[in-house]
C-alpha cells in the first residue's frame, strides 16, 4: 500500500522513493495525476541530483494540445515494496504519477484538505 495525503491546494500528494545511481533511494513528494497516461515526470533538477541514464527525447501531448519534446530517463522506484524500472520524462513541473504508474491498482482519494490518498494493488 501507498499512503499519501490531499494538499491544502487540493492535490492528491504520494512519497515516491527513487533509487539514484549509486542505488540509494530519495524520496520525492509527488502529484497522482490521472490525465497523464506515462508512468513518472521528474524536473530536470531531481534527474541530474540522482543521475539518472538517458534513454531518448519523445514527443508527447500535452493537456492543452501543444506538442513538445521530453527527454526521458530510466528510473528506478520503489512500489508497493518492490523495485520497479520504468521510463521517467523531464519536465519543468511538479513530479507527477500517471495511469501507467497507476495500471493494476486500486486508488482511492478522500478530497478534502488534508485528505487519505491510497493506493493498493488489485487482488
Amino acid at each position: 500500500m501507498i499512503a499519501g495525503v490531499v494538499s491544502d491546494s487540493l492535490d492528491a500528494t504520494i512519497p515516491l522513493s527513487v533509487r539514484d545511481a549509486s542505488g540509494h533511494l530519495h524520496e520525492v513528494t509527488t502529484v497522482v495525476d490521472t490525465g497523464f497516461n506515462g508512468f513518472l515526470t521528474l524536473p530536470p533538477a531531481v534527474v541530474r541530483a540522482l543521475r539518472l541514464p538517458w534513454i531518448a527525447t519523445l514527443q508527447g501531448l500535452l493537456a492543452d494540445g501543444q506538442v513538445a519534446l521530453f527527454p526521458m530517463y530510466e528510473a528506478t522506484v520503489l512500489w508497493n515494496g518492490q523495485l520497479r524500472t520504468l521510463e521517467a520524462g523531464s519536465t519543468e513541473s511538479i513530479p507527477l504519477v500517471g495511469m501507467a504508474m497507476l495500471h493494476g491498482s486500486d486508488l482511492r482519494i478522500r478530497v478534502t484538505e488534508g485528505g487519505p490518498v491510497v493506493i493498493q494493488p488489485i487482488e
